[in-house]
């Protein structure tokens, strides 16, 4: 018994060794990266005001790691995370049937999937290439529209605030962990 956890003891030192790490809690930082700017990511999608919603959750993640001061400036920053939201898609993935007027049926959309892409950038100020960079960054989250029509837009505003912070800290831990 001593034998087999010892083998396993020293599987696991080998792996340290060889730059293994645990989902999560691998980062890539480098250690002169003291303050990090944010400037509000551009938004090409037309869907008013999810560039600052976005720029918001990216700030607050980063600050959440608290391993950096996190200002929404380009300069006196050590590295910028730059961002360009490139579409907003919201597409109904659900149909219901109902009664319609004259005794026929009608098939509406129930619930709605919305996509955000966008093309991150995450690099020290003046370095040639990013620390990490993806030009097709994508999240996605869908809603229910209910039966009642005057609340389809207030179910999309919640759709979008979810979508925003979920869309903050996988990228947070995209940047920072490299993966």
């Amino acid at each position: 018994m001593k034998a087999g956890a010892l083998a396993a003891a020293m599987a696991l030192l080998a792996l340290n060794g060889c730059g293994y790490a645990l989902v999560g809690r691998g980062t890539v930082v480098d250690p002169t990266i003291k303050k990090i700017g944010v400037p509000t990511f551009t938004n090409l999608t037309g869907k008013p005001a999810l560039d600052q919603k976005i720029t918001e959750r990216v700030i607050e993640e980063l600050l959440r790691r608290g391993r950096f001061d996190v200002v929404q400036e380009r300069s006196g920053v050590d590295a910028l995370v730059e961002g360009e939201l490139t579409r907003y898609d919201a597409r109904p993935v659900g149909f219901s049937e109902g009664a319609a007027e004259g005794g026929g049926t009608t098939t509406q959309a129930s619930r709605y999937a919305i996509t955000v892409t966008a093309k991150i950038r995450y690099g020290k100020v003046g370095a040639p290439e990013p620390i990490w960079s993806n030009d097709a960054f994508q999240f996605r989250d869908e809603y229910e529209v209910g039966s009642d029509p005057a609340s389809f837009f207030d179910r999309e505003e919640q759709a979008i605030d979810r979508l925003s912070l979920a869309f903050a800290r996988s990228l947070v831990a995209a940047m920072l962990e490299a993966f």
